[in-house]
């Protein structure tokens, strides 16, 4: 059984993969001291018979690394994956600094790019399993987004530096994160990145209408459920035609993975999702309802069938 968390931590990104094999994976951070002990808490329970734990970077925005300083106290960083950069802020926060730092730091920091590999991202051996994670973005030698890169560099804009990541559990289900790429910039490289289906995306910059998915590529990735993150209502696109989780509703969203089954679990017990199939699960609390894994066909095929 794999689990995967989407953490409700206001106006940012936190979630982490509990695998099926001996990795734990943690994607991107915002923390503060208030809500730090509690989840820290939570990653230290759903780590802790696991043998290798990362932290991926999307990018260098502070709703993304936000009290990561309050988390490598608390779980040392061994493995930090980020996209390289130099970034610069006017306002160099205590996070900013120790982003930098392990940014900067050769013994932690692997530079991701697409189509990368490593043990045990996605490589396996005699020692362990595949944690089942490809970086589908970025292409370092891509002109859109070395001008992104320039942009970040200089203090700019950060958003269009993230990585693309896709996690997949073998004959089950498949996850998306996009990080906070925007709409004009998915476009431009919309032939640049491979896309495939995949059962649950993590809608970019939180579900905002400036990171609206393309329809190019939801045609090709035809998820199942989109989850949306934490941004205030009037800002959110809520992809129409889509079964969709809305974590300003739901709060902590909690994904347990069994064969080609995915039940859903939230922190909000007033919510309810009409969509979903009841499973009866009563692994974790808030049970609202499952999904099964749909194979073999895209919405490309289904328009043609």
């Amino acid at each position: 059984m794999a689990i995967v968390k989407s953490l409700a931590v206001g106006n940012g990104d936190m979630f982490y993969i509990r695998h099926n094999s001996d990795n734990f994976t943690i994607i991107d951070c915002n923390l503060t001291a208030d809500s730090a002990n509690d989840r820290i808490a939570d990653l230290k329970q759903a780590s802790k018979d696991k043998g290798i734990t990362r932290f991926i970077s999307t990018h260098p925005d502070q709703d993304h690394f936000g009290g990561i300083e309050l988390l490598d106290d608390a779980m040392p960083i061994i493995n930090f994956y980020v996209v390289q950069n130099q970034a610069i802020k006017d306002d160099e926060t205590n996070s900013f600094k120790h982003y930098c730092k392990l940014r900067d730091d050769t013994g932690k920091a692997f530079y991701i790019y697409q189509g990368c590999s490593r043990k045990w991202m996605n490589l396996s051996d005699e020692e362990r399993k595949t944690s089942g994670i490809q970086i589908l973005w970025p292409d370092l030698k891509n002109a859109d987004f070395q001008a992104a890169l320039q942009e970040c560099n200089s203090g700019e804009s950060y958003n269009n530096i993230s990585a693309v990541l896709r996690y997949a559990i073998e004959g089950g289900a498949s996850f998306m994160w996009l990080g906070d790429l925007e709409t004009e910039f998915m476009e431009k490289i919309t032939d640049h990145i491979h896309l495939e289906k995949t059962t649950i995306v993590f809608a970019s910059h939180h579900g905002r209408d400036s990171g609206k998915i393309p329809d190019a590529w939801l045609e090709k990735l035809d998820p199942q459920i989109i989850v949306i993150g934490e941004a205030p209502s009037r800002h959110l696109n809520y992809y129409t035609g889509y079964s969709k989780i809305t974590q300003n509703s739901a709060g902590d969203i909690t994904m347990e993975c069994v064969d080609n089954k995915v039940h859903f679990y939230v922190s909000n017990p007033s919510y309810s999702h009409k969509e979903l199939d009841d499973e009866g699960m009563t692994t974790f609390d808030n049970y609202v309802g499952s999904i099964t894994v749909e194979t073999g066909y895209t919405l490309q095929d289904k328009k043609a069938a």
